[in-house]
């Protein structure tokens, strides 16, 4: 079978394990996570085998489709569920598989006890599928498809322990917010099929540059980057991916790793050629991309609980890779996708180690010590940090160190001023990511104990259960380490399901961008590699490449000075960190409610969308339509029946006589009607 042939397989194996275990889920056990695991390593083997056969082949040989069947036909107008293979797609399915089977794997420990275990899985491999309908699609509907169903299976997932009110409202928010820039995205479709008469990529990208005005090519690029806005949580339609924190460890990885949030990032590069013209809306891409690069840092470096500091990581390391698109650096943007997800993958089920070693506790402030009692998961935290924060000489060096180096050199070799711009900020945003990513090792796995002040430690030894997704609390407002001990606990190391897949994603975190780098960024060799795939810029590669040594200097010294800070206020003065929230109350408060973006969009948003709803609701719907309507006719079936009930007593001459009365009124009607 050719390489184009077997696409099909690929989306289709994990949907085959969606569906089996949806229905037969409960039946198989704890057979159905390894049911599920399998089925998404097998696609990730005919991946692999699929984006070989490209090795060798031209640049327009390596661009195959496979149409499946045809799937709207309206006169002229035909769209076909037609897969793509190409550099960017193959890329993109070794990714969601890879890192997928991974994270499968570490769910069958980690989802161990859940009793919605094949349930869980079903969601997992529909998530999948679905991603990989998003990447594989050769126009925009089958994209579209894909796009949103990834954001229905993001609701299942963040809301997968709906008992919880919190988790409840966090999948709500995540589709309600996510359908805003959905719904721009819809138009942009629309605007576009009513444009080129197709939605297929090929005809867009030969005919974009001569079909479509400045205005025209402007708002439809900006729509479709309203979709990615709301997909890949940049500012303002940040706020769920946070929220998203309440859903088990491996959705939060799955999500931030290989599915969903990266897709506005790939959706971008996909219509390279389209966004090439139109500056104006690169522009904005670049400027979005940079305010949520520095947003997310700084709301980072004040939060306690250890998923969401890796939650605000993920918008921050989104927002590099959107202003890389925004200068035109689509190959670094995608090479830092590609190595982002291997450093959070491992970030995120580090964290899950670790909160599975601490009996469910989340909060940072009640760890300590840890690098002894689990020193496996310690060490590859310590790689996936290594790798966020960029270390690195030149030459050598952790994942991060390669592609965020090449999108700062990038923005800066631009030229444009969004670009200078977006380079400050991102080096800006360096800093806060060494400080808040070293913060988290050092309050995690260094210092005394502080186990005992936590009630899920206290639970554990008094051997009480608690739920797997519930956390310490909300402690925005309470900066203090609470004093130390150990409680009489005994953190325990993850079984070897668990450690295997965060040991493998070290691996990659180490040298993902040692080995990918010519392939993501060389003038030469990225240039041949994308051809056909995206819109590649060999000028501004080369400049890039070329840029002054203190442009490639900086990315390391504002590493370090956020390494510095970090060890100073958590290891060598603990108290610092303290003593400088006393001094910068308001400041504190401010970064570690967000920017207070829910409390604005309470506000401005929810707060009126709810007092309509209840005015038209209780007036007009309850007041109205129910009242004229069911509920009236409801009340004259009732007041008819009071009615005719007077009538039927039972006794026979009640009968008899109201037979009498009709049969006078019978028969005066007719003597009337005669005359």
């Amino acid at each position: 079978m050719s390489a184009s042939g077997s696409l099909w397989l690929i989306p289709a194996l994990p949907l085959v394990g969606a569906g089996v275990n949806l229905f037969i889920g409960k039946r198989l056990g704890r057979s159905a996570g390894i049911f599920a695991a399998v089925l998404v390593a097998a696609s990730f083997a005919v991946s692999v085998a699929v984006a070989g056969s490209l090795v060798g082949l031209s640049a327009q040989d390596r661009v195959q489709t496979q149409e499946l069947f045809e799937w709207i036909r309206v006169g002229a107008f035909s769209v076909g569920a037609t897969l793509r293979l190409d550099p960017l797609s193959a890329t993109m399915i070794l990714v969601v598989t890879g890192i997928g089977t991974l994270i499968h794997i570490y769910s069958i420990g980690y989802m161990r006890d859940d009793p919605r275990y094949g349930r869980f899985f079903a969601y997992m491999n529909l998530f999948v599928f679905f991603m990989l309908m998003l990447v594989l699609g050769q126009n925009l509907l089958v994209l579209y498809l894909g796009w949103e169903g990834v954001g229905l299976c993001s609701y299942l997932l963040i809301g997968f322990w709906f008992e919880k009110t919190e988790n409840a409202n966090a999948a709500k928010k995540a589709f309600v917010t996510t359908r805003i820039g959905d719904t721009a995205m819809l138009i942009g479709l629309a605007l576009i099929a009513v444009k080129f008469g197709t939605l297929d990529y090929t005809v867009i990208f030969g005919a974009a540059g001569s079909t479509l005005t400045k205005s025209a090519a402007t708002a439809i690029a900006l729509l479709l980057f309203a979709g990615a806005v709301g997909k890949s949580a940049q500012v303002p339609l940040h706020v769920w991916l946070p929220d998203a924190m309440a859903g088990p460890t491996p959705v939060s990885a799955l999500i931030h790793a290989a599915t969903m949030v990266t897709a506005g990032v790939f959706m971008v590069c996909r219509l390279s050629p389209m966004f090439e013209t139109s500056a104006t809306a690169m522009h904005v891409v670049t400027y979005v991309g940079a305010a949520t690069c520095i947003f997310a840092a700084t709301v980072g470096c004040a939060q306690n609980d250890i998923k969401r500091v890796i939650a605000y990581s993920t918008c921050s390391q989104l927002g590099y890779m959107f202003f890389a698109a925004g200068v035109g650096a689509y190959g670094a943007a995608m090479f830092h996708l590609f190595t982002h997800a291997f450093f959070k993958a491992l970030l995120f089920l580090g964290a899950g180690s670790v909160i599975h070693a601490m009996h469910h506790e989340q909060d940072m402030r009640y760890y300590g010590a840890l690098r002894k009692e689990i020193p496996i998961t310690f060490w590859v935290m310590v790689a996936g940090t290594l790798a966020i924060t960029g270390v690195g000489v030149e030459g050598v060096g952790f994942a991060g160190f390669w592609s965020k180096d090449a999108i700062l050199e990038s923005a800066w070799a631009s030229g444009s001023v969004p670009g200078v711009i977006a380079f400050w900020l991102g080096a800006l945003a360096a800093l806060l990511t060494s400080f808040y990513s070293w913060r988290l090792i050092f309050l995690t796995f260094f210092g005394e104990p502080r186990w005992a002040a936590s009630e899920h430690i206290q639970h554990a030894v008094h051997h009480v259960h608690e739920s797997p997704d519930e956390e310490h609390g909300d402690s925005a407002h309470e900066p203090g380490l609470p004093p130390s001990g150990s409680g009489g606990y005994h953190p325990h190391e993850s079984p070897l399901n668990m450690l295997v897949p965060i040991g493998l994603l070290a691996v990659g975190a180490v040298l993902a961008g040692q080995l990918f780098h010519n392939v993501f960024v060389d003038a030469e060799r990225a240039a041949e590699f994308w051809r056909q795939s995206i819109a590649f810029s060999q000028h501004l590669a080369h400049a890039a490449h070329e840029s002054a040594l203190w442009v490639k200097l900086t990315p390391t010294i504002v590493m370090l000075i956020g390494l510095y800070i970090a060890w100073r206020n958590y290891i060598q003065k603990p108290e610092a960190a303290a003593n400088f929230v006393a001094q910068f109350p308001a400041v504190y408060r401010f970064v570690s409610n967000k920017w207070y973006f829910d409390e604005l969009y309470d506000f401005l948003f929810v707060r009126p969308s709810l007092w309509l709803g209840r005015l038209f609701w209780k007036g007009g719907d309850e007041g109205t339509i129910d009242r004229f309507g069911p509920h009236g006719a409801a009340y004259a079936v009732g007041i008819g029946n009071r009615i005719t009930a007077r009538f039927q007593s039972g006794y026979l001459y009640s009968y008899a006589l109201v037979m009498l009365l009709g049969l006078i009124g019978a028969a005066s009607w007719a003597i009337w009607w005669a005359r």
